[in-house]
């Protein structure tokens, strides 16, 4: 393996049927923008609850890439 630098950025995915399909937006879309994406890791889970319900639940997930600057 060659010495290489990684980013480590932190987005949140949401969806209205659960946390696995929170994180995987939160990839799909950092996938259209960034390239080399190499580990995602959820840190955290939370939901947004309205009238006593669950509205849409979120993924905090850190994405790290290759660093190219």
């Amino acid at each position: 393996m060659s010495e290489s630098v990684y980013k480590i950025i932190e987005l949140v995915g949401t969806s209205t049927e659960s946390w696995e399909k929170a994180a995987m937006n939160a990839i799909n879309r950092a996938s259209k923008s960034l390239r080399d994406l190499r580990i995602a890791e959820v840190s955290q889970l939370d939901m947004h609850i309205k009238d006593g319900k669950v509205e849409a639940y979120r993924a905090k997930v850190k994405v790290s890439f290759k660093f190219e600057g």
